[in-house]
């Protein structure tokens, strides 16, 4: 009888070491397919986030040089036009997080920087030099200059970046539906997100 029992008990001991190691597995396998998701979904998402302006500017560009003295002097001008497209973008593809599968959670570590491209398309109209005061390549140099920075300043001005920044938040929600979905947490600058991110947070 005893021997009976015994065996019944190495039986049922075994019975139990078995379904214990294939709940672990079965639960180690469940979350690594979630990591691969997760990865997978960030991968499809890696990509340039880009909002897109157009800027359209007038102005005079004039230049002097004095021929002996202040009394005789070689003068340039033209009307330039400008018509510029500016970009503002964040490649979420150098974008650095971590899968921390034991606990469950997505960090997003760093998300990079806005990146601002400007490409100008500049005209020249009734351009007139002086044979002393030519125009020179250091004349389309400043010309250039000065219209980065005058469309800079109408960026600052304007709603591209704002318009960027909720471009960015609609890619990095994508991420909360998911890790939401399938009961992981979301954590970016060590701050656990109980709610869709927020655009102040981007600004921190």
């Amino acid at each position: 009888m005893k021997r009976i029992l015994a065996g019944f008990a190495i039986c049922l001991a075994l019975v139990l070491i078995y379904r214990s190691w294939e709940w672990t597995g079965k639960a180690k396998a469940e979350v690594e397919s979630e990591s691969a998701l997760i990865a997978s979904q960030i991968e499809q998402v890696s990509k340039l986030v880009v909002t897109e302006g157009h800027f359209a500017e007038v102005f005079s560009y004039a230049d002097s040089r004095e021929l002996f003295g202040p009394f005789f002097t070689a003068d340039k001008r033209a009307l330039v036009v400008v018509n510029a497209r500016a970009t503002v973008s964040y490649d979420l593809s150098a974008m650095t997080y971590r899968l921390d599968s034991v606990t469950r959670t997505l960090y997003i570590e760093e998300i990079p920087e806005p990146e601002i491209r400007i490409d100008p398309d500049i005209e020249y109209y009734d351009v007139s030099a002086d044979y002393f005061n030519p125009f020179e390549a250091e004349d389309y140099n400043r010309v250039k200059s000065k219209v980065i920075a005058s469309i800079e300043e109408k960026i600052e001005n304007s709603t591209l970046k704002s318009n960027a920044r909720n471009r960015l938040l609609s890619e990095l929600a994508e991420f909360y539906v998911l890790t939401r979905s399938l009961g992981w947490t979301l954590v970016y600058k060590d701050q656990k997100l109980e709610s869709l991110p927020s655009r102040d947070l981007l600004l921190e």
